[in-house]
């Protein structure tokens, strides 16, 4: 009896042990099929998200953007307007004249719903069309701006990097690869367009042709003179460090000038509200009580 309880016992224990063992290995294969597959997964998935919105936005808009007339040389400037706003895109065209359509038949949908066409409906369909076909330019204006703010703020920073990587040893294309990694997270437009001048460069474009590119792209009287520095330097064999140490301070010099010329504006700009709407309502507290009791006097000597 004992014996036969034993071997129960030590059959159930064997197939307990076999089972653990195929569940654990098929579990074990899956966990490292996935660990294996995951980051191919994960790649495809951040690419698809990446290249979903302005694929989305592009066939949305696709329908609306063949509505307006397009010429080669507009739509040129158009194209380089965005790469001046950091779009560089293809389809951002497209989206660019699908806006130019859908913002106006937007804001005239939005003044039948809101009935303001009751104040004057040619007017205002005229005025909702006209803001709508003219507010994409404007954004896209803005956004070059910005961007160009951004850079300009960005280049003292990156001059002073180019300095220390070139006298560290490093050459000149070796200092912008590793200036434009540095600058990813703090000045991210001005990385961009360095990364662009190393890959120009890389694919055989002269040196002094990518840097032209970067200039024509921002559109900066800052930068062309940065270009113009470079090339001369690198024609007269020049040392680039000085010469870029000597741009910095040029640099700052000009910012600090800038903002003394803005601080001295702001005395003559404060003019306008101080006489609109700080001398009213001081008039108003100083003589305001004068005037009541001048018009109570009145109304008692000479109401009766």
């Amino acid at each position: 009896m004992v014996i036969a309880a034993l071997t129960f016992l030590l059959l159930f224990c064997l197939v307990v042990v076999v089972g653990i063992g195929v569940y654990g290995r098929g579990t074990m294969q899956k966990q490292l099929a996935s660990a294996i597959s995951s980051p191919a997964d994960q790649s495809s998935l951040l690419e698809r998200l990446r290249a979903k919105p302005s694929a989305s936005i592009e066939a949305m808009v696709q329908p609306f953007q063949k509505v307006l007339p397009k010429s080669s040389a507009e739509m040129s400037v158009i194209q380089q307007r965005l790469v001046r706003a950091g779009y560089r895109g293809e389809s951002y065209v497209n989206i660019f004249y699908g806006l130019k359509v859908l913002v106006p038949v937007t804001l005239a949908v939005f003044a039948t719903v809101s009935g303001a066409y009751e104040i004057g409906g040619f007017f205002v369909y005229a005025l909702a069309l006209g803001l709508g076909f003219l507010i994409p330019d404007f954004v896209l204006g803005s956004l070059i701006k910005s961007r160009q703010e951004k850079i300009t703020s960005a280049l003292c920073d990156f001059l002073d990097l180019m300095v220390v990587c070139i006298e560290a040893g490093l050459s000149l294309d070796q200092s912008v690869q590793r200036t434009s990694q540095e600058l990813v997270r703090i000045h991210p437009a001005l990385s961009d367009e360095l990364g662009l001048v190393t890959l120009e460069q890389r694919a055989g474009l002269p040196r002094i042709d990518a840097w032209t590119h970067m200039s024509e792209r921002i559109d900066l009287p800052v930068v062309r003179t940065l270009v113009s520095v470079l090339t001369q330097a690198d024609a007269f064999g020049t040392s680039i460090g000085k010469t870029m140490r000597t741009y910095s301070d040029t640099l700052r010099v000009q910012r600090r000038q800038t903002v003394e010329e803005q601080a001295a504006k702001t005395t003559v700009k404060l003019v306008f509200p101080l006489v609109l709407f700080i001398f009213p309502s001081i008039f108003v507290v100083t003589l305001g009580p004068a005037f009541i009791a001048m018009s109570d006097a009145f109304t008692t000597y000479f109401g009766q």
